[in-house]
């Protein structure tokens, strides 16, 4: 069995881990694939939004502790910093795909599975679910595959401090409180409930969804005057596209715009 399977249907990707017997912990070689598959899914128009979800009861358990800690404990500086750019190459895939991408969360999401969660654009949470960036548990400083940048944009700074230091578990109702998660819902529901959601954004305008995707990541590191601007410049480009025509005609003919990604 493949460690993870993707397909792709009606424009929806679900990418599900499948290591389920060891709580889908990711090895060297799942990481270098799922960052090429995020990398290549760029190019892929079939795709309108991806769903990561995890094969079993959790999501995922983070590094394999033998297949990934044991092979690279006396290696040398070199390769470590190639594995860890490696890490940082999936994440930063992630966040440079122009479609949206939904984590569903089933069970544990720890160490790095917790963020390839953070890294998805919104998270549906199952109710038993539980996170945990516990880099700090296990000797490593909590900054790991972007953590340090992505959770205090999320949670706030002095919720992200304690989540990457303390290293603690937190459960779904807490997630949700913080802004972690974007909905909780019952366990049976998670896919279901995902599947709607990314259902309504590949029926979107694609383009759009890209754009404003984009402007979220660029405008982190801008000042007002600068972000008002370049919103004025996407949104202009944005107006002059086939989907705003779209909806124009659709309202004039009191009907629902069929949006094309243009």
């Amino acid at each position: 069995m493949s460690d993870y399977t993707f397909a792709i249907e009606g424009g929806i990707g679900t990418l599900t881990l499948a290591r389920p017997e060891v709580l889908n912990a990711l090895t060297l070689e799942m990481y270098a694939d799922l960052r090429d598959l995020l990398h290549d899914l760029q190019r892929d128009e079939s795709l309108k939004a991806l769903i990561i979800t995890g094969q079993g009861r959790a999501f995922c358990s983070g590094g394999d502790v033998h297949k990934i800690i044991g092979q690279l404990l006396d290696a040398d500086m070199r390769a470590h910093l190639e594995f860890t750019r490696m890490t940082g190459a999936l994440v930063r895939n992630m966040r440079l795909l122009d479609k949206p991408i939904l984590a569903a969360v089933n069970g544990m999401a720890a160490g790095a599975g917790a963020v390839i969660a953070l890294a998805a654009d919104l998270r549906v949470v199952a109710e038993s679910a539980k996170f945990a960036f516990l880099f700090t548990r296990v000797g490593l400083a909590g900054s790991d595959m972007g953590a340090a940048y992505l959770l205090p944009r999320v949670v706030g700074a002095g919720r992200a401090a304690e989540l990457l230091m303390l290293g603690e578990e937190i459960d779904a109702p807490a997630a949700e409180r913080i802004g972690l998660a974007n909905w909780v819902v019952p366990d049976e529901q998670l896919l279901p409930t995902a599947r709607s959601l990314a259902g309504r954004l590949a029926e979107g305008p694609g383009f759009a969804l890209a754009m404003t995707k984009r402007m979220i990541e660029n405008e982190w590191n801008m000042d007002l005057n600068a972000a008002l601007e370049a919103e004025a410049q996407a949104q202009a480009l944005m107006m002059m596209g086939d989907d705003h025509r779209r909806f124009y005609e659709a309202f004039l003919g009191k009907g629902r715009p069929e949006f094309k990604g243009r």
